[in-house]
């Protein structure tokens, strides 16, 4: 009896590979923490269980889990990071780029909360490149404004957006009490406005409109692992 109870202290750390039905146990587990995900138990972005924890739910050790967790990160299913823990990874957000992208909008429609947060504001001077596409004078106040956007809580993309000062005085405050690029315009009677030009990257899209009054410019950069961008067409 003593030796078969330090037998089982002692099994190798490959001991519960298998199953009787001879699949693979980490399999199962991986296939039952991806199935979790699937049915909202463990959220985007959020944290799973520590290795220990997984362990004792399931009966195995350490090393199953490990192969169990590897095999969903090969999948794109989680990801793991040193020191930190194991995280459920967040399926891209697909942003359409057309004539009316509004950011709010395109987030709901996922199903998700959009919100944004002003990082900083200040008065400066309209430099060459943005005072053309603003059509003002190089050198004229423009207010800008650095904000960060999220859906539910996550950042997805932080932006740089130069307005006139004269026109959107008090545009800071009020993008801080709407969260909202849209809101922010439509408060100075901007009801309504639309793209004329995107540059991603080396790529151009324009959409010119000999009639339009240029209300702002903007400079946004995206989390790439965050949001996968779809130029319309």
């Amino acid at each position: 009896m003593k030796r078969s109870a330090a037998a089982r202290r002692e099994r190798p750390p490959d001991a519960d590979e298998f199953s009787i039905a001879g699949v693979s146990l980490w399999r199962r587990i991986a296939d039952e923490i991806e199935h979790s995900i699937a049915r909202g138990v463990f959220k985007q972005g959020g944290k799973l269980p520590g290795e220990i924890e997984i362990a004792a739910r399931f009966g195995v050790n350490r090393h199953t889990v490990r192969r169990a967790i590897s095999a969903l990160a090969e999948r794109g299913v989680v990801r793991a990071e040193r020191g930190s823990g194991t995280y459920v990874e967040t399926r891209p957000l697909a942003y359409p780029i057309r004539r009316r992208t509004r950011f709010s909008e395109i987030v709901g429609e996922a199903g998700r909360a959009a919100g944004g947060r002003l990082i900083a504001s200040q008065t400066v001077a309209a430099d060459g490149d943005v005072a053309r596409r603003l059509k003002v004078k190089a050198g004229v106040p423009l207010v800008r404004l650095d904000t960060l956007r999220h859906a539910d809580g996550v950042p997805l993309c932080a932006a740089t957006t130069w307005l006139s000062a004269e026109r959107f005085p008090d545009a800071a405050r009020v993008y801080t009490a709407s969260q909202s690029m849209t809101r922010m315009l439509a408060h100075f009677d901007v009801r309504d406005y639309a793209r004329r030009r995107t540059d991603v990257t080396a790529g151009l899209a324009d959409a010119a409109d000999a009639n339009s009054v240029p209300v702002l410019v903007s400079r946004t950069r995206f989390a790439a692992d965050r949001v996968s961008l779809v130029v319309e067409t």
